[in-house]
């Protein structure tokens, strides 16, 4: 295919998931790593860039283009839209950008003709003494690849000390048909056991590859703690050639630890659908991987989709993407489609795709390992899409964070929570009942949302009944001065606590407000009719951001009922003194600040208050001398 033709394929597409390259909407790219796109007006791939944070760097242009080198202005100049792609880290975008832009030829990116590939470790399981080496060319042999790495140096180190460790061969006999005289210096000096000599069985010598793939496939955590105590001993005997060395090996380590997504080497054509949603509106997101290289992405946007089951979401995308989209998708099926769930007719459709593509086409839910990774990566690129169709709406900014869309996943809401409001109800053994408000947008404190209240109805220590004074109370101030209400009210407490909040929403007949309880030692999330509770891991960010909510109301209830009780106290040990009435322990509270600063003063001081004289001063003051305060 021509390179023109290759830079326009697609273009109209692409411009409906684009966003306009204008400084106002540069701010609402994503500061996640990925890959960005400049496009021009009628869709043509100008340039592919990297980025560490997407927006920081697409902003750059704007702010540069003036004084940059003519390239940099024209390519500001020509650019009518950009598009991004997130992805889990700089490594993953590094590879993506390579693809890219040998996949479409950007006339303004630098054109390497090397094919220069980033290398991966090949296992060559086939055989019956694998061999483990680095290699930059993908063949279809059998073997197990791993990678690809960007640090080849520190990953050249890290593999060294993998196979040192398990003792795997570093030469090249094709064993055991070719076999050398004698072992060679590698056996001599503790590297080798010699299978080649036959001094190691095959058994023994694939268990010890089995543990280096392991290690491969992210199991490194003994590797690096053996590697720290190295670096260490040789930091400690001031060898810091020798430490330096072993600190590119943890980092090789870590290297070899993360799975890139964006390129399966040895992986063929398919398709990752994501999905995400937010109330009526809904976004899928697919990956198009050919060849195993991540090429692509598109974006389709659901509408109506409130009321609609994920799996009736599910099935409209699939068959708006690939049953009802231009005839000549058929000529790119891909040989799998993965998916984030199951949906009705998914065998139906199976099978028209695999008539119109004249070869299976597999609709796969992935349960586990690097396919469910990209389900992942799918699904971040659909929330991010999501938020800036959300904030093209008029809706709340910056973009929703991944654990407020686990939230909505785990409690299964109809919308994103992007406004939470967390409850709780502090009191001295009945007295002093007071409840604290406090919001979170977007996974941050809202501090213009916080309120503090205290509790009129003389409950005393009935938490329930002061619980549904303090939700009916704030909500209901919300909706008389017209300021939004929250998608989630969380109340910190179990299931009665949760019964009492229901009773005050209830009562104001508002609608489109979701309930939930947390409680302290369970951690237990509770949801209206939800009699079992809802158990999120305990490592789920999800979890992390409903306790900080529960936490946070917590600490500013509890901080009102103690400066209540402390104003209790103060106030008391003034009204003692003959005399002295609420206004004057005002004034006097006013100009010392506390009982304390009243008996460090002189009686002269407390004459010069407005109300006291001298005298009454000396008389405070040996009321107060052997006092606490």
């Amino acid at each position: 295919m021509p390179s023109t033709d290759r830079r326009r394929r697609g273009a109209g597409r692409a411009l409906r998931n684009a966003l306009p390259f204008e400084a106002a909407r540069v701010g609402e790219l994503p500061t996640d790593p990925g890959v960005y796109l400049l496009r021009s007006d009628d869709g043509e791939i100008l340039y592919v860039g990297k980025a560490k944070s997407l927006r920081h760097r697409v902003r750059s242009y704007l702010s540069r283009a003036k004084g940059a080198p003519l390239r940099i202005r024209e390519l500001a100049r020509r650019t009518g839209a950009v598009e991004t792609l997130v992805v889990g880290s700089e490594a993953e975008a590094l590879i993506l950008e390579a693809n890219l832009i040998k996949e479409h030829q950007p006339r303004f990116n630098l054109q390497l003709r090397d094919d220069k590939r980033y290398p991966c470790i090949r296992v060559t399981v086939g055989e019956p003494f694998p061999r483990i080496h680095l290699t930059r060319r993908i063949r279809q042999d059998g073997s197990r690849y791993f990678g690809p790495y960007t640090g080849v140096g520190r990953v050249r180190g890290a593999l060294e000390i993998l196979l040192r460790n398990h003792g795997i061969r570093s030469c090249r006999y094709n064993l055991p048909r070719e076999r050398p005289a004698r072992p060679c210096l590698d056996h001599h000096i503790g590297r080798c056991a010699a299978p080649c000599v036959g001094l190691q069985s095959e058994e023994d010598y694939r268990e010890k590859v089995k543990k280096v793939i392991r290690a491969l496939s992210g199991e490194v955590g003994a590797l690096q703690a053996e590697a720290e105590e190295e670096m260490r001993n040789a930091a400690a005997a001031m060898d810091f050639e020798r430490a330096a060395a072993w600190r590119d090996v943890i980092a090789g380590l870590d290297g070899i630890a993360k799975r890139q997504r964006v390129q399966r080497v040895g992986g063929g054509d398919q398709d990752v659908v994501g999905l995400a949603r937010d109330g009526t509106l809904a976004v899928a997101t697919t990956l198009r991987i050919r060849k195993g290289v991540l090429i692509g992405r598109d974006h389709h946007t659901i509408a109506g989709a409130e009321e609609s089951p994920v799996r009736e979401l599910l099935a409209r995308a699939v068959a708006h993407i690939w049953l009802s989209g231009p005839r000549d998708r058929n000529d790119d099926l891909p040989r799998e489609i993965l998916l984030p769930g199951d949906f009705p007719d998914r065998a139906l459709v199976e099978e028209i795709l695999g008539e119109r593509a004249g070869r299976r086409v597999a609709l796969h839910i992935p349960k586990r390992g690097a396919k469910v990774r990209l389900v992942e990566l799918a699904t971040a690129n659909a929330r991010r899409a999501l938020d800036e169709r959300v904030r093209q709406g008029g809706g709340p900014r910056p973009g929703a964070d991944d654990a407020l869309y686990e939230i909505q996943e785990r409690l299964r809401l109809k919308v994103v929570p992007r406004l939470i409001v967390g409850f709780d109800v502090s009191h001295t053994q009945g007295t002093e009942v007071v409840a604290g408000a406090v919001a979170f947008l977007n996974g941050a404190p809202e501090k213009s949302g916080y309120r503090h209240m205290r509790i009129r109805g003389g409950w005393g220590n009935d938490d329930y009944r002061s619980m549904e004074e303090a939700v009916g109370r704030h909500l209901g101030r919300l909706e008389r001065e017209g300021r939004r209400l929250p998608d989630l009210a969380v109340v910190d407490g179990g299931k009665g606590q949760l019964a009492a909040a229901a009773r005050a929403v209830r009562e104001l007949e508002i609608e489109g407000i979701a309930l939930a309880a947390l409680a302290k030692r369970e951690e237990t999330v509770f949801r209206p009719g939800d009699a079992t509770g809802i158990r999120i891991p305990r490592s789920a960010p999800a979890l992390h951001l409903l306790q900080r909510i529960r936490d946070e109301a917590h600490r500013f209830a509890l901080r009102y009922n103690r400066k209540l009780r402390g104003r209790r106290t103060v106030r008391s040990r003034l009204g003692e003194i003959p005399g002295i009435g609420p206004r004057r322990q005002q004034a006097l509270l006013s100009r010392f600040g506390s009982v304390r600063g009243v008996r460090e003063a002189s009686a002269a001081e407390i004459g010069r208050v407005p109300g006291f004289s001298e005298g009454m001063g000396a008389r405070i003051l040996d009321h107060l001398k052997d006092g606490p305060g």
